[in-house]
């Protein structure tokens, strides 16, 4: 694109109203319209810029651009939210009066009150036929059933969620691709190749591996206590009862993540501020403010109608939605990350993706490689980095404390609340939707099958073992730890405790045979990578 076209002059529709406004959103416009020589479209790290040619530019009015906005490109509601508090709403009330069946005219009054909610002065009477307040091409809308019929605007309100909590998912090639993952058919595959009672029986260890992954990615993968009472929970409560999002239903859940030994006053929804953060030679580091506990019952009923309103639609997406919706509202004092990642399975069962008793060990891929943590890390920076710029100057830390009444004793001070509730409320999250197919994809196809590959090798060790000598399943898998461990040796201490092992052609038969089971793993050293999980 030229230079000259280049300019704040030639910004129609969303990126003019940021502009003229002096509006800043916190996430980025994603689509960038300009006036240009000529029609084109690039695409340059995830922003398009859209080219038109000079007959398309707008009148250098409010309804003029937020015409265009709302015809050409997917509504950015943070933007519009911010835009409705600083305009008179004088301005849309006129539009109005001179376009009462206007579509865009009743779109940009529906929204104003969806937004701001404050009622604009109606003069005339709305008419014309019933439309969509957004387009489900470009956006991801409440299912048809779900849209309510607006009477006051002769509107269908299919937006996916409330005014305290509608997070946005733009339609693009990659959240469409990531959209369709078919996650039951990828596990079918694995049944298919590995059969039903072998993929269940993995189902017991990958519950087990998804709790000790889930500490590791917070760094506590040594709690073996913790690591089993959170495997218990992911058992026993994933996909079941109402959603796990009421004050009711999270304080059951917090209470037995943690167990009794915290030091939590009360569980459930908090009522104190809460920031991420990390202390720095004595300093504290603030990495992400979550909203103030005032508005968190409310948001969290926003997550559940977006799970009402989207049924039938992506398992992945509602669940990418249902995660990091509630990660990023951060409702409790402590748990908020086990109880993110714990909606993740909770969802996809819902929504009969996976079966039950299987979990998959989303954890245990992010937290085994280096790489998907620093993926998983720049997502969740996707929202608190850009976020927590704008809100520079706006929090501190008191040198005395206060008492809140769940007990918690903070000298965190926010002053921002206002500022930031456009973004809280109005997330777009499209990118963890696409993140979230490519760890499901990931998981499955990868460390799933591996799994399944070394259960299978495991269990023909075992009757291979027991053809040359009978011992319990306890005692081979002692066995064939110790063949790994001692590079096929004989150590001293299992010749004691099994002394039939010292007869001749005995122990070379049994390496022999462990060597010819695991020929086919998914790799040359499979035992190794597995031999520590029947000592965990």
């Amino acid at each position: 694109m030229h230079n000259e076209y280049m300019t704040k002059e030639n910004f129609i529709g969303g990126a003019w109203l940021a502009a003229n406004y002096g509006i800043e959103p916190v996430m980025p416009l994603q689509t960038l319209s300009r006036i240009g020589s000529r029609r084109t479209t690039q695409v340059l790290d995830g922003i398009t810029t859209e080219s038109y040619v000079e007959s398309m530019r707008p009148t250098r009015t409010l309804r003029g651009h937020l015409t265009f906005h709302l015809k050409h490109e997917a509504p950015h509601l943070e933007l519009l939210s911010m835009l409705f508090r600083k305009i008179d709403s004088i301005d849309l009330e006129s539009w109005l009066a001179d376009e009462p069946s206007g579509q865009y005219a009743k779109r940009a009054g529906f929204l104003y009150e969806f937004l701001t909610g404050k009622e604009l002065a109606i003069s005339a009477e709305i008419t014309g036929a019933y439309i969509d307040v957004l387009d489900g091409l470009k956006l991801v809308v409440a299912t048809p059933e779900h849209s309510i019929p607006n009477r006051r605007w002769r509107v269908r309100d299919n937006l996916p969620g409330t005014p305290n909590f509608c997070p946005i998912i733009r339609k693009n090639k990659d959240s469409i691709q990531a959209m369709s993952l078919d996650v039951s058919e990828l596990i079918n595959d694995l049944a298919i190749e590995f059969g039903d009672e072998l993929l269940m029986r993995s189902a017991v260890w990958m519950t087990l591996r998804e709790s000790k992954s889930s500490f590791a990615i917070e760094g506590e993968a040594d709690q073996l206590d913790r690591i089993q009472r959170f495997a218990n929970v992911l058992s026993r409560r994933t996909g079941q009862g109402s959603f796990p999002l009421n004050q009711a239903a999270l304080s059951e859940l917090q209470s037995e993540i943690l167990g009794k030994r915290t030091t939590l006053e009360q569980f459930g929804i908090r009522q104190s501020p809460v920031f991420v953060g990390e202390v720095a030679r004595y300093q504290d580091i603030v990495h992400y403010i979550a909203p103030p506990a005032a508005d968190v019952h409310a948001m969290l009923e926003g997550v559940v109608t977006f799970l009402e309103r989207t049924k039938g639609q992506s398992p992945v997406m509602r669940s990418a939605v249902a995660a990091f919706g509630f990660i990023y509202i951060h409702p409790l004092a402590d748990g908020n990350g086990r109880v993110h990642r714990f909606l993740i399975n909770d969802i996809l069962r819902r929504d009969d993706a996976v079966k039950a008793p299987m979990i998959l060990p989303v954890s245990s891929l992010i937290s085994s490689d280096p790489a998907e943590r620093h993926m998983y890390d720049r997502i969740l920076d996707e929202v608190s980095r850009p976020l927590m710029q704008s809100l520079a100057g706006l929090y501190e830390f008191e040198a005395t404390h206060t008492t809140y009444a769940d007990g918690i004793r903070s000298n965190f001070v926010f002053h921002g609340d206002d500022n930031a509730r456009h973004t809280w409320r109005l997330l777009d999250l499209t990118k963890q939707v696409i993140y979230l197919a490519h760890v499901l994809a990931r998981t499955i196809r990868e460390d799933m099958r591996e799994e399944s590959l070394y259960i299978r090798s495991h269990a023909q060790a075992r009757k291979a073992i027991k053809e040359i000598v009978e011992m319990p399943d306890m005692q081979i898998d002692r066995v064939i730890r110790s063949v790994e461990s001692n590079q096929g040796k004989l150590s001293n201490m299992l010749s004691k405790e099994i002394p039939i092992l010292q007869e001749t052609f005995i122990w070379d038969a049994i390496v022999k045979a462990i060597e010819n089971a695991f020929r086919d793993g998914p790799e040359m050293n499979v035992v190794s990578k597995y031999a520590s999980r029947n000592r965990t």
